[in-house]
């Protein structure tokens, strides 16, 4: 036996049943083209009518060859056996492309004898609604499922179920796999990403600074180019500036010439002008009677059209009149044909039924015996449903435990994308980041051209000041020279009379005399302390290049113009400049040391300004700019 499917699909079923309101429901209708082989070839037409909510809910149909000749004798059928189930089809898909509709031309009825749909039989009318009457185009008597069938339904249900488990396990597994596969292949994926990104990174970095040295050398050069372009570009705009006054002043001396033949030709046309609008005047009297008589004209025009339209509405109402009446005519006479068709079937029809009555109250009595032998069974039945109502619960708790699982590596995989797209945003903000920094370090280099700018200047500076000092360290070291010198050829005199050095010493008054240096810009004079010190002891001698030095005073340049003032004013100064005041000398070289020799004795004549003059002139002239400023200025920290 083969069954081969044919529909299987749920329908919107109006149920009717005795003494009950009119209820909508889904039933789902199964047509199965049954083949039996054994022991002659035969087709059968099962129809089952189930409903997914009520696992108990269950009526079939088995039409064979012989059954649907009396069906179709019945119910005057115009198809054949092999036709009638895709017939029957296209009624139901007809039926379920009508069922939203607030009017449905197709409907489903099941209608029912008894008051509720318990175990029995039931009939299934397809019907056609006409705004004249509801036609029914079948009706199927189904028959309930006994024990027997029910119970081979609900094994085909749990069969089903169980494919469909099997199915499940299948696909979750696979779905498992799959997901463990692309989440190495992220992960392996991720890792090359990073280490291309450390790559791409020290690239950039390369790159960048490669970069800043070729904009640094072609700013230069653009500079350069710019600096000649724009000489360039001025010679050539103070050449088209001489170029373009020459051609304005021409094109003004034509306008004027040209403004003087127009004046002479607008007088020419106001003249013209005049004689016009006095045609004008004329011609509008004129045009004035032509458009009155033409405004009559079109009145006579509009009322003439009225009329003709007034006949041609006439003319199409009777037409229509006469074409209503006309098919009027011809659907009463169809309705009549119609009725004495309909009257004639009903006739066959009731005869039909009143035998089929008398069988089924055979058959009435025979099922109730046999109703009453099957409740037993149906009792003991009930307690194996229950044990397989437990088998499908537990079955159902192991599906939703295995939907949870999947909901689960969903929600995995989903955080996967999400941190993938966090990582994707964090590769975007590096990249900004890079543009930002690279727009920094261009703000850096321009700082540092500033900076070495004043690198430059400061170097220059600093090259100034120290040819200053060693200016000043030259001449420190020939006034040593010449001191010891002079203090070397009067040691004799001194040794051979003391009292005459200490006299030579005193002044006039009984002061000590304080030699003076105008010619070295030295104009603080010697402190009376180191005329009335001791000699030094012979052994000292030696020592003779080790005595004080004596700083250069900055202001060199004015030695000669001073000279004259300062030897006139070097006795007159007070005794609180011998203590504190060096004038232009620091305090260490005022200081006494052991290995020195005292400047004791000494007049103006050995320090003369005739010896400093030649190297003056030449070497210490420093200008009032050139002074010397510390490098902490330029470079602050």
């Amino acid at each position: 036996m083969a069954a081969e499917s044919m529909f299987n699909r749920p329908v919107c079923v109006q149920v009717r049943c005795q003494g009950c309101e009119e209820r909508r429901l889904n039933v789902r209708v199964n047509i199965e083209l049954l083949s039996i082989s054994n022991p002659v070839h035969k087709k059968d037409l099962a129809v089952r009518l189930t409903d997914d909510t009520d696992p108990f809910f269950l009526y079939n149909l088995v039409i064979s060859e012989e059954d649907f000749q009396s069906l179709k004798s019945q119910q005057g059928l115009l198809v054949d056996f092999s036709a009638f189930p895709q017939k029957f089809i296209d009624l139901l898909q007809q039926c379920i492309q009508e069922q939203n509709k607030d009017i449905p031309r197709f409907l489903l009825q099941l209608v029912s004898s008894a008051s509720v749909l318990d175990h029995t039989p039931v009939s299934l009318n397809v019907v056609e609604t006409n705004p004249f009457k509801h036609l029914t185009h079948l009706s199927l008597k189904f028959l309930p499922g006994n024990d027997a069938e029910i119970k081979k339904f609900l094994a085909s249900c749990l069969k089903c179920l169980k494919e469909d488990k099997m199915m499940l396990e299948e696909k979750l597994r696979k779905t498992e796999e799959d997901l463990t596969r692309q989440l190495s292949y992220t992960q392996q994926s991720l890792s090359e990403k990073s280490r291309e990104l450390d790559k791409l990174k020290n690239e950039w970095s390369s790159y960048t600074t490669a970069l800043n040295n070729k904009h640094t050398q072609e700013l230069t050069s653009e500079k350069e180019r710019a600096f000649q372009a724009q000489a360039q570009y001025q010679q050539q705009h103070e050449q088209q500036k001489k170029e373009l006054e020459n051609l304005h002043q021409k094109s003004i001396q034509q306008l004027q010439n040209r403004l003087s033949e127009l004046e002479v030709i607008n007088k020419d046309l106001t003249e013209r002008r005049y004689k016009g609008d006095s045609t004008v005047r004329e011609l509008k009297a004129k045009l004035s009677g032509i458009e009155d008589e033409c405004q009559r004209a079109k009145q006579e025009v509009l009322s003439l059209r009225r009329e003709n339209t007034t006949l041609d509405a006439e003319c199409h109402e009777k037409e229509k009149l006469i074409n209503q009446l006309q098919t009027r005519v011809a659907v009463l006479e169809q309705e009549i044909k119609d009725k004495d068709q309909l009257v004639i079937r009903t006739k066959e029809v009731l005869d039909a039924t009143q035998e089929q009555k008398a069988i089924l109250e055979e058959s009435a009595e025979k099922k109730q015996s046999h109703i009453e032998k099957l409740e037993t069974t149906i009792k003991s039945l009930s307690a194996e449903l229950l044990k397989a109502n437990e088998i499908i619960k537990k079955l159902q708790g192991d599906l939703k435990t295995l939907m949870s699982k999947l909901k689960l590596k969903n929600t995995v995989t989903i955080q996967q994308e999400k941190l993938l797209a966090e990582k994707e945003e964090r590769l975007q903000k590096e990249q900004r980041e890079l543009q930002e920094m690279g727009q920094s370090l261009r703000m850096k280099e321009q700082e540092v051209c500033k900076l070495q700018e004043q690198l430059e200047t400061t170097v220059q500076k600093l090259e100034e000041s120290k040819q200053l000092l060693k200016t000043n360290e030259n001449v420190i070291t020939w006034l040593n020279k010449q001191l010891n010198e002079t203090q070397m050829a009067k040691k004799p005199e001194t040794s051979a009379s003391p009292q005459g050095g200490v006299r030579a010493a005193l002044s006039p008054h009984g002061m000590p005399d304080r030699p003076s240096f105008p010619s070295s810009g030295i104009s603080h004079s010697i402190s009376p302390l180191y005329a009335f010190q001791n000699f030094p002891e012979p052994a000292h001698n030696k020592n003779v290049s080790s005595q004080c030095p004596i700083q250069f005073n900055p202001q060199l340049s004015k030695m000669n113009q001073c000279s004259e003032v300062q030897m006139g004013t070097a006795t007159s100064h007070p005794a609180n400049k011998e203590n504190g005041d060096n004038l232009g000398l620091e305090s260490k070289y005022f200081k006494k040391k052991d290995d020195g020799i005292p400047l004791r004795g000494l007049s103006q004549n050995t320090l003369n300004s005739e010896y400093l003059k030649p190297y003056l002139s030449t070497k210490a002239q420093p200008s009032p700019k050139a002074a010397v400023t510390p490098a902490s200025a330029y470079f602050p920290g």
